[in-house]
Parts: C-alpha cells; sequence; structure tokens
C-alpha cells in the first residue's frame, strides 16, 4: 500500500511541478517582490471511496469479457463511456497540421513511431496493451462495450496482464482479479505506460517500472507524497486529461503545473520572471531514467543477423540497440502542439526526418523552453517512392518469423495501403519524448549555472538566441 498522503498545509512549501503530459502557457511575473504562494494539495482532487467487489463479483469467470458481462451489469453507462476515450480507439480528433489543407486522424492505430513501427498489421502484438479485448486484425469492432476490458485499469491484485490481441495472459486468476477491483493507480497505469515499446523503460524515459513504488528522491509526486497518475491526470466519464506528442498533435485536454501550484510558485521572483521562457519541467526534470536505463537508438537495419543476444544491444529480431542512464534532457521550444508524419509523406530529402517535431520558436508568447528525450531510430523506408514503410512483423510472413524484409514490406503494404515499389532502404529519424515525471523538489532542480555560462546545458543558437541571455536580457 502507498504511505499515507502528508497533511494538506504541508505541500506548500514544497516547490513543485505537476505530473504533466504538455506545457500550458504562464503567466509572466514582473514584480520583484515576493509572489504569494498557494496551496497545491487544495486543488488535488479527493479519492474515491472504494467499494469492496469481492461480494459483487462472486464468479467463476473463464475469460475476460465474462468479468465484463458482469462488471456492465450494474456499469453500463461507464462500458459506452469507454468506447469513445482514446485509450480505446486510439485515435485522435481530426487536428488541421502545417502545411496541410484538410485534417487528419493521429492516434496510435494510425501514426507511424521509430520503435516497433506501426499497429497497423501488427494488430494482435500490439494491442496486449489495448483498453479492450480481441484486437486481431483490421475488422475490430470498436462499438461493442462487452470487448471493454475493465481489469487492465482496475486491477487491485498486480497479477493481471495481457497477451496477443489484448487477451488475458493464460494463468490469470480472472475471478481473484474480478473481487479485487479499484481505482487505477501507478501499477495499473504502469502495466501499459511504463513497458511501452517493448520492455521496461523503453520509450519514455521518465516513466518506467522504478515509478511502481518510487523513493522520494526518484519522483517528488510519487514518492515523497504517494500521489498516483489520476491525481494530476484527471479523468471525467473515462476520458483521462492528458496528451502525448507521439501520437497527438493538438493542445487541448492537457495536464499543467498550474492545475495545482500558482503561476508564479517562486518566493525569489527572479525565477518566476523565467516562467515566461522555461516551462517548470526544464528545471525540475535535470535528469531522467534514475533508476533503469532508457532506448535511445534502435537500428533495423542491422535485424536478422546470428549475433550474441543481449536486451540493451542485439536482438536479431529488431536490430542494434543503444540506451543511456541518468539520461539529461534535449531542449525546444514548445508550445503544446506538434507536427507530425502521416503515413505516405515523402521523408527528408537531407538529415533525419522528424516524425512529430513540437511546434514553438522564440518569437511564440505561448511557447516554453521544454525538456524531451529524443529517440533516433534507423528504419525501412520505400527507395523509390521515398516515404516510410510499415513492415509486419507479427504472425504469418511477418519479419519475426521469416527474417525476409521485402515480405514484411510488401505484407505490411497490402494492409495500409501504401504503395510498395519493391526497392527499400533504411532511413535515419527522430521522435521527441515530452519529460514530465521524475520530477524533483527545489534543492535537486537545475541552478543557475546548470543553463548559464561556458559549462551549461543550454544550445543558446539553437533556441534562437545570439548568445547566453544572462550576458543581454531578453526573453
Amino acid at each position: 500500500m502507498s504511505p499515507a498522503r502528508p497533511d494538506r498545509g504541508t505541500g506548500a512549501s514544497v516547490l513543485v511541478v505537476a505530473l504533466l503530459a504538455v506545457a500550458i502557457p504562464l503567466i509572466v511575473v514582473s514584480t520583484r517582490g515576493p509572489a504569494p504562494l498557494d496551496d497545491p494539495w487544495a486543488h488535488v482532487p479527493a479519492a474515491l471511496p472504494h467499494t469492496d467487489h469481492g461480494p459483487l463479483m462472486p464468479g467463476p469467470y473463464a475469460t475476460g469479457p465474462d468479468v465484463t458481462e458482469a462488471c456492465l451489469a450494474c456499469h453500463e453507462d461507464e462500458g459506452h463511456e469507454l468506447l469513445g476515450t482514446s485509450h480505446f480507439t486510439w485515435e485522435s480528433a481530426p487536428t488541421l497540421l502545417p502545411g496541410r489543407d484538410t485534417a487528419v486522424v493521429l492516434g496510435k492505430k494510425h501514426v507511424i513511431n521509430n520503435f516497433c513501427i506501426s499497429v497497423e498489421s501488427n494488430w494482435s502484438g500490439c494491442t496486449s496493451c489495448h483498453a479492450g479485448y480481441g484486437w486481431t486484425d483490421e475488422g475490430y469492432e470498436f462499438s461493442d462495450p462487452g470487448t471493454a476490458d475493465c481489469l487492465v485499469c482496475h486491477d487491485g491484485t498486480g497479477s493481471y496482464a495481457k497477451t496477443n490481441g489484448g487477451l488475458p495472459a493464460e494463468g490469470v486468476d480472472l475471478t481473484a482479479v474480478a473481487r479485487s477491483v479499484g481505482s487505477p493507480t501507478r501499477a495499473t497505469c504502469g502495466s501499459c505506460h511504463f513497458r511501452g515499446g517493448g520492455g521496461d523503460a523503453v520509450k519514455h524515459g521518465d516513466l518506467d517500472g522504478s515509478l511502481t513504488n518510487p523513493r522520494a528522491r526518484l519522483d517528488v509526486h510519487m514518492g515523497e507524497h504517494a500521489m498516483e497518475c489520476t491525481d494530476c491526470h484527471r479523468t471525467t466519464d473515462h476520458e483521462i486529461r492528458g496528451r502525448a506528442l507521439s501520437v497527438s498533435a493538438d493542445g487541448g485536454n492537457q495536464v499543467a503545473c498550474t492545475d495545482c501550484h500558482a503561476a508564479a510558485p517562486h518566493t525569489d521572483a527572479r525565477l518566476n520572471d523565467h516562467l515566461g521562457a522555461v516551462a517548470c519541467a526544464t528545471c525540475h526534470v535535470p535528469e531522467v531514467a534514475l533508476r533503469e536505463a532508457t532506448k535511445t537508438h534502435w537500428d533495423w537495419s542491422e535485424a536478422g543477423q546470428d549475433l550474441p543476444e543481449d536486451t540493451h544491444e542485439y536482438l536479431k529480431k529488431k536490430g542494434r540497440f543503444e540506451y543511456e542512464a541518468e539520461l539529461a534532457p534535449e531542449y525546444a521550444w514548445y508550445d503544446g502542439r506538434g507536427d507530425r508524419y502521416v503515413m505516405g509523406d515523402r521523408i527528408a530529402d537531407e538529415g533525419p526526418t522528424a516524425l512529430n517535431p513540437p511546434r514553438g520558436s522564440i518569437d511564440e508568447a505561448d511557447a516554453r523552453i521544454w525538456p524531451f528525450k529524443v529517440h533516433r531510430g534507423v528504419q525501412p523506408a520505400d527507395a523509390v517512392y521515398r516515404t516510410l514503410m510499415v513492415p509486419r512483423t507479427v504472425g504469418p510472413g511477418g519479419y519475426w518469423e521469416v527474417f525476409d524484409w521485402d515480405r514484411a514490406l510488401r505484407e505490411g503494404a497490402a494492409a495500409t495501403g501504401l504503395p510498395y515499389s519493391g526497392e527499400y532502404e533504411f532511413v535515419e529519424t527522430t521522435m521527441h519524448w515530452p519529460l514530465a515525471h521524475m520530477v524533483q523538489p527545489a534543492s535537486a532542480a537545475l541552478q543557475c549555472r546548470d543553463c548559464h555560462g561556458d559549462e551549461g546545458r543550454m544550445d543558446w543558437a539553437a533556441l534562437g538566441y545570439p548568445g547566453d541571455p544572462a550576458h543581454w536580457g531578453g526573453r
């Protein structure tokens, strides 16, 4: 069990940021006097009372849908709510991206990444983290609440696990899990979000299994204050607040520090004066991958060789990797929105193709300097059409079975509708992952010298400055 939350009055003295998905505009404070602090705990929602489901879920249950049927007997409305959420549809709202005339629908269901590349043609493998049951092909029915997986978010045993198609893994005691259900926890959220990309700590850098029961120095919110994910990622009608730049490009439904903290939270006005240009996470997330190394490079072109295997270095199925622990972020302007490579777009003529570059610049009032993990990949593209390709990796004809790139790309092209010339190459790509967890208190945040001066970590020229702004003033 998590330790008891401290008395709400103690939270006001801790200068921390909220668990974020993205920054929102912050107020620039010009006063030189001390800024008043509010009480962050006054804004944290009260936990719902627990209902013991033991007597209500007698079982036995042979399948996941059997459990869902029992849940819907009392929670029919909730079943329909889930069907409209991004956790179930894996789609975004139509979004108009820069340079396009028509809006596009993004979401995990449709986009290409530089980890396992795409859900399309690989449904049964990717959907082990879907909040539903039985998504094994393009014909999955998204309108049936009977396919909702209630247990993946509400398990209270810590024993629930999913496998291909999102079905419960063999050996899971469904009756015990059904009788244990309660509000989501770090463990239930982490069962998918800690392990995105095929393993613990792979994708995000600031989300991994060490946050299930973290020490105080790992994350001030989850460790020192025993906060759950839903304290910040608040939920209405099963729609969870927060956006992931990897799958969504708009600025809506976001989480922000100022959901709980004052817009000018510091007693030192010099720090508050930074808020017009610097996101809270930039100072309060100085490093990530604090306990588990995170993947920083994935080269698919090296796959298929019979070489010694190591999870952090090389796998025949996936190629060669690079991991890094205690990773310092890279920094870019970010206004809460992004651009997106969409299937069928041409790749860059020179240099890597950016799959989800953050939007924002030094000239935009709503943008802030934000910390990112940048994941660099090498993945297949059509050598003639100059578009990224989706290989089929899972199942019959998939690369992981036959180790034949041409066949895997033909299978993927048939599923996606992307044209394939029959000639392929491997190209470099980048993905940006905003960092907003593993938040540190004021005592461990970045100090002036960490950014300013000859040894500072900021590339001021890349951020659009003529030099270190501490030397001349300005935004």
